[in-house]
């Protein structure tokens, strides 16, 4: 039927041709974006599983900041330990330098300094060995946690080692030959608790390690997943951008078909 007031064909035309631009709209918009779901009016579904991941990523995060923060304070306390392991090799060997009993008093004097002074540079370096505002070394802290899991529900301590001069049982001198003679076994038995320290700490240094590969590889997966789910395959959005390109000009030239049916009425009246 041909009729001036009613033009099927061209509202067809324009129905098919609007649901093209929104096609390209969306295609355009995911080129840019460089997402297929960019928003909940994309895909709620996608969308809102996309958003759960990131949370969990966000929270391996703070969990992976968490364990280096723990890490850098066993380092420190590691290297502490070292130092004072070092300058306990260097007490042991004054000791018994002094325990000669055919050394002269003079000599034994300045032995005796030596002595105090690595003996105070324990001191020193416990004092400083604080990462973060934590001393894993000075008695002040039992222990230490950081985060193993992204809700929070989970850490890993470690518990603290105090290797002050009273701890180790160096607080002492070797200004006459019987004090230094018996300083050798407090320097023995010193250095086997720090070395005991030392372990121990190692120890939870290598847990904090382990954990914070697990905790980069969880984030890895769940960072890879997002983007299966949300990210746009930019060669097959290309290709869809040309086609509907292609499908748009011939909606524009197929509506321009339609709206002129109306005149061939005119040359029924000629």
């Amino acid at each position: 039927m041909l009729s001036v007031n009613t033009n099927t064909g061209a509202m067809v035309a324009l129905q098919y041709l609007n649901q093209t631009q929104d096609q390209l709209a969306d295609t355009q918009n995911a080129i840019s974006t460089g997402l297929k779901v960019a928003n909940a009016k994309d895909d709620g579904a996608t969308y809102a599983i996309a958003q759960n991941m990131r949370s969990q990523v966000a929270g391996y995060g703070a969990v992976t900041d968490s364990l280096n923060r723990g890490m850098s304070t066993i380092d420190v306390a590691l290297s502490a330990g070292q130092s004072i392991s070092d300058l306990l090799v260097q007490m042991k060997s004054k000791a018994l330098a002094a325990s000669d009993k055919s050394l002269d008093t003079a000599s034994r004097s300045a032995m005796d300094k030596d002595f105090i002074a690595l003996r105070d540079q324990i001191t020193t370096i416990v004092n400083n060995a604080t990462f973060n505002g934590v001393n894993m070394v000075d008695g002040s802290t039992k222990k230490i946690s950081a985060l193993a899991s992204a809700d929070g529900a989970n850490v890993i301590t470690v518990s603290t080692r105090t290797l002050t001069l009273s701890s180790l049982g160096v607080s002492i001198t070797i200004g006459t030959q019987t004090l230094a003679y018996n300083a050798l076994a407090s320097m023995d038995a010193a250095q086997k608790s720090v070395t005991a320290s030392l372990a121990y700490l190692a120890a939870g240094a290598k847990k904090y390690s382990i954990q914070l590969g697990f905790t980069e590889k969880l984030s890895d997966t769940l960072t890879t997943g997002i983007g299966n789910l949300v990210d746009a395959d930019m060669a097959k959005e290309s290709a869809l951008l040309t086609s509907l390109q292609t499908k748009q000009q011939l909606g524009v030239q197929a509506l321009s078909i339609a709206n002129q049916s109306p005149q061939i009425i005119l040359s029924l009246f000629k």
